[in-house]
């Protein structure tokens, strides 16, 4: 299971087995929500590992509500404590959204169907959709992932960059590519011939050339 899985893929935890790591780090004593998210069916996010993680646990993480802190969480399961979890795709997330982002998650996620990239949701609004908990504010980001089956698109990294410049909210987001890896849409597209961009994965970090990156080659 853990070397199957990507950051950002979402989890689902087995009730007991939230309670025993829990048990296990003192450190999050009180903190709000923690002590009954899995059995109330609220996910996690894989996320990469940190340093001197055992390779054999799953990393996962979830954010706390703005309002209690904003605190990130990164916990460390065992893989069979964990089951997939459907994405939320953006256009899920309409009806939820604020009023002034409706439009412009519409578009998205016309744009990514025209490249084969149907957005999917991470940060604030996912996580607000999915627990009913408060994480938008007036200032957050929109925040999406592109997955791509191969070679990225140009047309795509224009059209988001044009729709971002007449929307209300920052676009943030990864491209996610077909090896796993994710690069930050905004420095792909602003990458200059011959640079070299940040790719992230489970097991840690890369610079690899902006120019392989958008042919689609494997890191």
């Amino acid at each position: 299971m853990a070397e199957a899985l990507r950051r950002h893929d979402l989890l689902s935890v087995e009730p007991g087995a939230w309670e025993a790591v829990l048990a296990g780090r003192p450190d999050l004593d009180g903190a709000p929500h923690l002590s009954d998210w899995a059995r109330r069916g609220f996910p996690v996010i894989v996320r990469r590992r940190h340093p001197g993680e055992a390779a054999g646990t799953v990393p996962v993480g979830l954010p706390l509500p703005p309002a209690d802190g904003k605190r990130r969480i990164g916990l460390a399961l065992p893989p069979g404590a964990v089951r997939p979890r459907e994405a939320l795709a953006a256009a899920q997330a309409v009806e939820a959204a604020p009023e002034a982002w409706r439009p412009v998650l519409t578009a998205l996620d016309g744009l990514g169907r025209c490249h084969g990239a149907v957005p999917r949701l991470f940060g604030a609004l996912l996580w607000q959709s999915l627990t009913g908990l408060t994480y938008l504010s007036a200032h957050s980001d929109l925040d999406l992932l592109w997955p791509i089956a191969g070679a990225v698109p140009p047309d795509l990294l224009r059209g988001i960059a044009d729709i971002e410049a007449g929307a209300p909210m920052r676009l943030d987001g990864e491209i996610l590519l077909p090896d796993g890896s994710g690069v930050n849409w905004r420095e792909l597209h602003a990458a200059e011939p011959g640079g070299t961009v940040l790719t992230k994965r489970v097991e840690g970090v890369a610079l690899r050339s902006a120019e392989a990156v958008r042919a689609g080659e494997v890191g």
